[in-house]
């Protein structure tokens, strides 16, 4: 078994004092590195201005990403290897030690200090055990109070007397309370989520994870790995965060500079699509149809009903000649990129010249010796441009879709056979736009305008991608995703239970599909560290109505007295009101989650007790630990206490029962320490059985 964490007493004064020691001269070398860095002299170095800058901002990233930061440990693991490790594999040799730590720290002589959690001799730290100990004697964890190293533990791997126990440290950093954003979970990565971290570049990976699983963390870690391990190739091609909201994203933000990645990029879904501001919005009915991959065709229809084939032949008068290309041969080139079905802006590029070379074989045929120089001034001819507007002529993606919602005619010819006469309707504006800039466009809208500008000019793909809360995205909506990406790979995460749009996806395969991602590796996390056992097994009461055949979470941590249902026969936010109070005696942040109906309620209730609270996307402070969240912003947070305001005003607040359901999951999974719900109707679903 793991020895029992040794704190700071006299019998262990000597091995915390010699760790100490070794993370001092740790933070010295550090700041050394960042010293040198600042000290650089590009002047003679660099060839002109363009140059300079570029290097000089290298040099700053550089230095940014050493900051010691002081509250947070530069290292959190020890590894001792039995033997010396094959030049093949890792760089340990005999009797060798290794820190491991966040970034990788040298000293004067290069030597390393601190060695980073994603180089392959780190790997140990998170994938040894006792039946696979992996050649190593002895693993330390740390603990650390306010930044001060304060305790270890050890696990002897190697020794068949020690059986297997789980980790304090480890448990202690798990539920450490969570005031602030998000944090890295770098020095309590599991077996089963580094498998995931560190697989390769070259596939995309899905995560199936319940709440609690830690999937949007392993995600995170997965971009700084690979980063870490194809550095020069994704600098060129770049990364990209994608997830839910706003709020969520600022939550998430400093996870990745933490782990010394400074330059992903963050957006939501509707930040990649902004082609035109979203003012207006949907019934379900006409979000799900929008969204529906069946939209994609008619969107290609439409953009392809503007080329019109020739009927007349082209003269092209160059000095004293004139050069005749008949009707039938035009068509014949029309015809021929139209069958190669690339892009429309390509297309309508290419036919310039495909008509200039048909003019350049008649001048040859008549003796002439024409050059790519005479090609290119015939395409730039002025009855050539003529003929390349009326037969290909540009089209404006947002016009388009504007005809496409405004002209009922329009949609009824491109959507022949592929929507019904009734879906047509429902997506029809009642009151068409005048213009594009006049239009109350819906979120959906901007996606198929999306979709339309990349029928026209291919959209920029990244190196990777990384997709949080997929199983809220419509088919539309993963195509749009999946443009992104195209050449690189993508890593997705969700939970199907907690899919609360109209549009949900409803497998993994389908929606893999639709991204263009068929051959994805589908993993599945179901071990839980964030939830307490008692209150995921209250919320999986529900599993059976929203997500049938989804296994369930099952919870590493006990906590007896974490879950409190109270049923409240008087005023209801005050009853809310009373337990955010009580909540707010315990250390860590709080969460009053509520239908969004209600918040007004409970603000003005909060507020004439006198409680001070933050909105979502706001940072708690000590001072300020409360945050009251409308259920449909909850998903993706947690919180270390939750209080649950009326769990049937969240389900009556959505379109349909499993959608309310399934947002009640997410509210109710959302607590780390305590959960605490408050109602006074009848709890939904099966949420009563057993009470």
């Amino acid at each position: 078994m793991p020895a029992p964490a040794h704190a700071d007493t006299d019998h262990a004064a000597d091995p915390l004092a010699r760790e100490r020691a070794h993370l001092a001269a740790s933070r010295a070398a550090l700041s050394a590195m960042r010293a040198d860095a600042e000290a650089l002299d590009i002047r003679d170095v660099t060839a002109n201005w363009v140059n300079a800058a570029v290097l000089q901002h290298q040099i700053d990233e550089r230095i940014k990403s050493l900051a010691d930061l002081s509250h947070t440990p530069l290292f959190f693991g020890r590894l001792d290897y039995l033997h010396a490790v094959g030049a093949d594999q890792a760089e340990g040799a005999d009797g060798e030690r290794f820190y491991i730590g966040r970034r990788h720290v040298h000293d004067g002589d290069g030597d390393p200090m601190v060695i980073d959690w994603r180089a392959p001799v780190s790997q140990p730290f998170y994938r040894a055990s006792k039946k696979d100990p992996q050649d190593i004697g002895l693993r330390r964890r740390f603990g650390y109070t306010a930044g001060d190293l304060t305790a270890y533990e050890d696990e002897h791997l190697s020794d068949p007397a020690e059986a297997a126990r789980t980790s304090k440290l480890l448990q202690q950093e798990i539920e450490r309370p969570r005031v602030g954003p998000m944090r890295d979970i770098v020095a309590t990565i599991q077996p089963e989520q580094d498998e995931i971290v560190r697989s390769g570049l070259g596939g995309t990976v899905c995560v199936q994870g319940g709440p609690g699983t830690g999937k949007t963390a392993v995600g995170l870690h997965r971009v700084a790995y690979l980063l870490y391990a194809h550095r020069e190739r994704l600098a060129r091609t770049g990364t990209l965060v994608i997830g839910p909201n706003a709020s969520f994203l600022h939550y998430i933000e400093q996870v990745l500079p933490a782990l010394g990645e400074l330059e992903v990029k963050q957006a939501t879904v509707d930040d990649l699509v902004a082609h035109v501001e979203v003012r207006g919005a949907d019934s379900a009915e006409a979000a799900v149809i929008k969204g529906d991959a069946r939209m994609a065709e008619v969107l290609r229809q439409a953009v392809r009903s503007h080329v019109t084939q020739p009927t007349e032949a082209l003269m092209v008068v160059r000095g004293s000649r004139r050069w005749r290309i008949p009707a039938y041969e035009l068509e014949e080139i029309v015809s021929e990129l139209l069958e190669r079905d690339i892009r429309y802006g390509a297309a309508r590029e290419a036919l310039p010249q495909r008509i200039a070379h048909a003019v350049l074989v008649r001048m040859e045929q008549s003796g002439e010796a024409p050059d790519d120089r005479v090609q290119d001034a015939v395409a730039r001819n002025a009855a050539v441009k003529a003929a390349v507007k009326a037969i290909w002529p540009p089209v404006d993606p947002a016009k388009l879709v504007l005809r496409l919602l405004s002209d009922p005619d329009f949609l009824a010819t491109h959507a022949e056979g592929v929507l019904s006469q009734d879906e047509q309707k429902a997506i029809l504006w009642a009151k068409p736009a005048r213009s594009v800039k006049s239009a109350k466009w819906a979120a959906a809208d901007a996606v198929l305008i999306d979709e339309a500008t990349d029928l026209v000019s291919r959209t920029h793909s990244l190196g990777h991608v990384v997709l949080d809360e997929a199983q809220d995205l419509s088919p539309m909506q993963y195509r749009a995703v999946g443009r992104r990406c195209t050449t690189g790979s993508a890593t997705v995460l969700g939970d199907l239970a907690q899919g609360t749009t109209p549009w949900a996806t409803r497998s993994w395969a389908e929606a893999l599909s639709h991204l263009g991602k068929g051959d994805a590796a589908v993993e599945e996390l179901t071990a839980g560290f964030r939830v307490p056992r008692e209150v995921i097994a209250f919320a999986s009461r529900l599993l059976p109505e929203i997500a049938p055949g989804l296994a369930e979470v099952e919870s590493v941590r006990e906590a007896p007295g974490s879950l409190e249902v109270r049923r409240v026969a008087g005023d209801l936010a005050a009853a809310a009101v009373s337990a955010c109070v009580a909540s707010l005696r315990h250390e860590g942040s709080i969460g009053l989650i509520a239908a969004d109906a209600r918040v007004p309620v409970l603000a003005e209730a909060l507020g004439a007790a006198g409680l001070t609270y933050l909105s979502p996307g706001e940072e708690t402070t000590p001072d300020t630990r409360l945050t009251l969240v409308p259920a449909s912003l909850a998903k993706g947070l947690e919180y270390d206490y939750v209080v649950l305001d009326e769990p049937s005003a969240v389900v009556d607040g959505e379109p349909d029962e499993r959608t309310g359901l399934r947002r009640l999951y997410v509210a109710l999974t959302r607590a780390v320490s305590g959960l605490t719900v408050v109602h006074g109707t009848e709890l939904p679903g099966r949420l009563a059985s057993g009470l």
